[in-house]
């Protein structure tokens, strides 16, 4: 993946709010985006990640802050901003009746890409490998087909910043990771920045240079997915316990112990030697008559800093503070 030039900020996001009504969607987030990376912001489905890239494609207005696009001030020149961006968005926006070529075709004139627009319409088709489907109709093709059409009309007018929207949501493990691959490709071959939303953290750590985890509107921790897997300082201890409150207390403080915070089913340790640590808590619970159900170590993964950032696990359900910023973006 390209790392980026690290002398241009392609995106330079600064105290992004949005409110709806008395519901605040996204609570005065601030990131920037290098030139060249892929960068993504990665949370629970209502965590205000689709809500703040449709502010950052001028899709959705803001309630306060500033998104700058190479220097562009994107909420003041909105056109401006428009003709460097490209965008997938999370619903299918294809034309199933119309062909690949002509989905194509027809994005390509409403960027008003002219001059060799049939060579560029060959190229991308070539690009995410349908060149062999140009003259088939969008309804007879796969999800994994239709995402990467949308993602071949999102880069026909060779924007500068493609966003990708939860672009693999849906899609069976081995189409996901060809998705992938065609990212991937994109950034390599085209220098193209690239911002996405997930919720999937094994997309996040395979695809991006850069994260952003955000979680109820606040992006609580950043950095490359090495460095927030190192941040947790040590072995990931999982144990399954009922009185997990009482068993924290008797753990803080222990000179073996990074952190430990409650999880859903029980505490999430961070230790310095995970092995060795196991024993010495079960010994202090024994003493408490606390009953642990199950221990496990291993190495910190991006579950194990989200569950430590935010004391549960990432899911695909629960999008109720999404919803309920629809509902007032519908009335």
């Amino acid at each position: 993946m390209n790392q980026g030039s690290g002398i241009q900020d392609a995106i330079v996001v600064n105290s992004l709010v949005k409110r709806f009504g008395s519901f605040t969607a996204v609570k005065g987030i601030s990131f920037s985006v290098k030139a060249g990376e892929i960068f993504g912001l990665l949370g629970p489905n209502g965590a205000g990640k689709t809500t703040t890239i449709s502010m950052m494609t001028t899709v959705l207005s803001h309630t306060s802050g500033t998104i700058k696009l190479f220097g562009v001030d994107a909420l003041a020149a909105k056109d401006s901003a428009r003709q460097m961006i490209g965008i997938v968005f999370q619903d299918p926006s294809l034309d199933d009746e119309l062909t690949a070529w002509e989905n194509l075709d027809f994005h390509a004139r409403l960027y008003g890409v002219k001059e060799g627009k049939k060579e560029i319409i060959e190229k991308v088709l070539r690009l995410v490998e349908l060149q062999d489907k140009a003259d088939r109709q969008v309804k007879t093709f796969s999800g994994g087909m239709k995402r990467r059409l949308e993602i071949a009309r999102g880069f026909i007018h060779h924007p500068k910043v493609l966003f990708l929207d939860e672009p693999t949501l849906g899609l069976d493990p081995q189409t996901r990771r060809n998705i992938w691959d065609y990212i991937t490709k994109l950034n390599r071959e085209q220098g193209l920045t690239i911002i996405l939303t997930t919720h999937y953290l094994e997309e996040a750590d395979s695809l991006c240079n850069r994260i952003a985890i955000i979680d109820h509107g606040k992006i609580i921790k950043s950095g490359t997915p090495d460095e927030l897997k190192r941040s947790l300082g040590g072995d990931v201890v999982r144990i399954g316990v009922g009185r997990k409150t009482e068993l924290m207390r008797l753990l803080k403080g222990k000179p073996f112990i990074i952190s430990v915070k409650e999880s859903d089913e029980g505490l999430e340790i961070s230790a310095k030697d995970g092995s060795k640590a196991i024993p010495m808590i079960t010994r202090i619970a024994d003493t408490k008559g606390i009953s642990i159900s199950y221990a496990t170590v291993k190495r910190p993964s991006l579950e194990d800093v989200f569950i430590h950032l935010t004391g549960r696990n990432i899911r695909e359900e629960g999008a109720d503070r999404e919803s309920s910023w629809k509902k007032f973006r519908g009335r």
